[in-house]
């Protein structure tokens, strides 16, 4: 399951966003396409209901969304702020941090 590490905490909004890591203190900016596919990234959704979404809210067509919500996904991962691994886990290896 997809979801933003616990030293991330976002400030979205329909005009874009920025996300602040806290362990580096530095903030990463979104656009606002960007910002909404993580919204609908954090709304508890899958991917693919979150690209389905997307698709609808753009008028786009459902491959074009759900290729751009993994390109956002996979950033915000590669950067560290995002992880796919499952909660527990990641706790367990997070208590030396």
């Amino acid at each position: 399951m997809w979801q933003l590490a616990e030293s991330a905490h976002p400030v979205l909004t329909d005009e874009g966003g920025a996300i602040l890591d806290e362990r580096t203190g530095r903030w990463t900016h979104l656009t606002p396409t960007a910002s909404a596919a993580l919204m609908l990234l954090l709304a508890g959704t899958t991917e693919e209901e979150a690209a389905g979404q997307y698709a609808e809210r753009y008028g786009i067509d459902t491959g074009q969304a759900g290729a751009d919500v993994r390109t956002v996904a996979d950033a915000l991962t590669a950067q560290g702020l995002a992880t796919e691994e499952p909660a527990s886990r990641r706790r367990w290896w997070g208590w030396w941090r």
